[in-house]
């Protein structure tokens, strides 16, 4: 037995195997030390930007990640004790935080409006173990398929895709997935995945088209994006206004007045003087100091007003680079109030930035996944998966009444499943539940396939006729025959449902495609040299 072990080592399709399995444990690169916290998002402009923290890189792989180890000399273990230790913060204290990379002191910020505390600008989420990236079903956070109400040229889905990404980095969001998508009809939508987002951010971020424009009466003197060479974010221009702040309202509600302050291209300056140096000057109320135009500026967000500023005497046919951008937010109490205003100025400055989409977006489906439903399926997974792999040895034993072949099918597939957790972090393909289900169909496939061959191999009447190469040969016809229908059959569901059961497909064919071409015929070089007279 000791000699037929080795000489199946000795074949060159067992070679193989080896060194895609080694190859496969190299991509998936598993940690034994994994304690601490990985950065997921570092917000600009927060305590943490300021001090040279760095959020993680699309194309950076899991294990990669630059992870948090102690805050002010405290081990931290866990995203609860990193939410602990932040919130025992008060506002101007300095932080020590430690990762594996280097070592940062922060300040924490006050809000100038509340004065209290600022979140110091980290997004966490436990550290990977491994390279294989976990989709929204595993690891939580949103999903959304948007529709374009008109048809895209792919320049303009370029254009749409690239606006998308921006605006959503620039709103603090990372771990994104942005790409386009069709259904078998040819109808284009735009798939959207962010780890650790809520579902209302996203949509307020996706779902408007995000067209601003500020008008004087029925003349547009500026426009988002284009005439805009930079929108203020820091402190010591935006925020809640001074001078008019926060109070509560006459339905019994608060409201809070933000400002933010842009520049204008010379052009969009001179237009706007353009326009302003007719308009006659009126004051505000009779006996008032200051003077104003005729005419305010109206500001305008996918064609709904949201605000009006009143343009000042001094500003009339003059060809002004600095304008003031002003808006409102309410809520039950002062705190509410002044979070809504702050996510609406967030919002609006995210826009000005990024400038309008190229088209309008409707929402078709939207879906907020829990990271706790993700984590409790991976352990039943594991549990069933057990449980399935005793049941199939257990049959296969009682079919053959031969433990040696038993053997061989199990490594076998315990080495699809590797080889193909291997390709998929090599890729940077994301698991998701669609994806373990085309993995289960890959492992039934691969068992079926190897029982096809133990048959013809152990078939009396195959042993009468051919020869050990011949019966092999034969298996492989079938194998073949049945691969090419799988993949055939499989294609179509690459673009069905608007792409999302693209990872079904897409794992399906990977893992049949890694059992033919290299762990069936090295299942074939086993079972050849172990039942080989």
């Amino acid at each position: 037995m000791m000699y037929k072990l080795k000489r199946v080592f000795t074949r060159i399709r067992v070679i193989i195997l080896v060194i895609a399995l080694i190859l496969a444990v190299l991509a998936i690169h598993p940690k034994a030390d994994t304690e601490g916290v990985a950065i997921r998002t570092i917000i600009k402009e927060s305590a943490a930007y300021e001090a040279g923290m760095q959020g993680p890189k699309a194309t950076d792989t899991p294990t990669s990640r630059e992870v948090i180890k102690a805050m002010n000399n405290i081990p931290i273990k866990s995203v609860e004790e990193f939410g602990a230790q932040v919130e025992k913060l008060e506002a101007n204290d300095t932080v020590q935080i430690k990762t594996d990379r280097s070592l940062y002191r922060l300040t924490v910020k006050v809000d100038n409006a509340t004065g209290k505390k600022q979140d110091l600008g980290i997004k966490v989420y436990p550290a990977p173990k491994t390279n294989i990236k976990k989709g929204l079903d595993l690891e939580g956070g949103t999903r959304v398929l948007l529709k374009p109400e008109t048809k895209l040229s792919v320049q303009d889905t370029d254009s749409l895709l690239d606006n998308m990404k921006q605006r959503l980095n620039l709103f603090g969001l990372t771990d994104i997935v942005v790409r386009a998508t069709k259904d078998l009809s040819g109808n284009q939508y735009i798939l959207v995945e962010i780890a650790g987002a809520n579902e209302e951010e996203v949509k307020d971020l996706l779902a408007k088209q995000g067209k601003f424009e500020a008008k004087i009466g029925n003349d547009t003197a500026f426009v988002g994006g284009r005439d805009i060479v930079y929108v203020c974010r820091s402190a010591e221009c935006a925020g809640i206004d001074p001078q008019i702040g926060c109070g509560p309202s006459a339905d019994g509600q608060f409201f809070c007045r933000f400002r933010f302050s842009i520049s204008l291209t010379p052009e969009s300056a001179q237009h706007h003087a353009d326009i302003t140096k007719d308009i006659p000057v009126v004051s505000a109320e009779p006996g008032a100091r200051d003077a104003y135009l005729e005419k305010p500026l109206d500001l305008y967000l996918d064609n709904e007003k949201v605000d009006t500023l009143q343009i000042g005497e001094d500003l009339k046919g003059r060809a002004v680079t600095e304008i003031a951008i002003s808006g409102s937010g309410t809520g039950v109490n002062r705190e509410t109030a002044v979070e809504d205003a702050l996510k609406s100025m967030k919002r609006l400055q995210t826009v000005l930035i990024t400038g309008s989409l190229p088209v309008k977006l409707a929402i078709v489906k939207t879906d907020e996944i829990s990271p706790v439903l993700g984590s409790e399926f991976i352990r039943n997974s594991f549990i069933v998966g057990f449980f399935a792999l005793i049941a199939v040895v257990g049959v296969l034993v009682v079919v053959y009444r031969k433990l040696i072949i038993t053997i061989p099918i199990m490594i076998t597939l315990l080495s699809e499943i590797l080889i193909l957790l291997g390709f998929a972090a090599l890729i940077g393909w994301e698991l998701d539940l669609a994806a373990i289900a085309g993995l289960i169909i890959a492992i039934g496939t691969g068992v079926d396939d190897q029982i096809v061959m133990i048959d013809e191999a152990l078939s009396k009447k195959s042993q009468e006729i051919y020869n050990w190469k011949q019966r092999i040969k034969n298996a492989f016809i079938i194998i073949m025959a049945a691969y090419f229908t799988t993949v055939v059959a499989m294609v179509p569901l690459l673009f069905a449902g608007a792409g999302l059961l693209k990872g079904f497909a897409f794992t399906s064919i990977a893992g049949i495609s890694i059992g033919v071409f290299i762990t069936r015929p090295a299942f074939a070089a086993f079972i050849e040299e172990l039942l080989k007279e």
